[in-house]
């Protein structure tokens, strides 16, 4: 689950803090993961430009992102273009076409009610899910 917050190093505290998590990584000051039992929980902070960020940076329509309309469940993927290629021929709809982040390479589907899930290709060994369990 990735969600976008105003305050990543205030998100922490709080999810750490008060509900049980456990920080895995920080490695950014716009990105956190932390986890709870098997749920890999990822902090966003929105971007205003696109020099940083991945997914949280604009729209290609210049849509800034903003907490609480852009949540969604992060399902690992071995190839992004292999998938992105797969749906797209099943003319399953795209928020977002891959980018590249702090971690890795997403693309932003979206299911037949619009919610969003984000495919997600690591690019560094803790940003794979099995990471998380370590």
């Amino acid at each position: 689950m990735r969600y976008l917050v105003d305050d990543v190093d205030a998100a922490i505290a709080f999810y750490c803090g008060w509900l049980g998590f456990r920080e895995v990584m920080h490695p950014a000051p716009p990105f956190a993961m932390l986890i709870r039992g098997d749920l890999r929980f990822l902090l966003v902070a929105p971007v205003t430009t696109d020099q940083a960020g991945g997914g949280s940076r604009p729209m290609a329509d210049g849509t800034v992102q903003t907490p609480g309309g852009w949540n969604r469940i992060v399902l690992e993927v071995d190839d992004l273009d292999a998938e992105v290629a797969r749906l797209r021929a099943a003319s399953v709809p795209f928020r977002a076409g891959p980018v590249t982040g702090i971690g890795g390479r997403q693309a932003l589907v979206q299911d037949p009610a619009g919610n969003l899930v984000e495919l997600f290709q690591p690019s560094i060994p803790e940003a794979h899910e099995s990471a998380a369990g370590r």
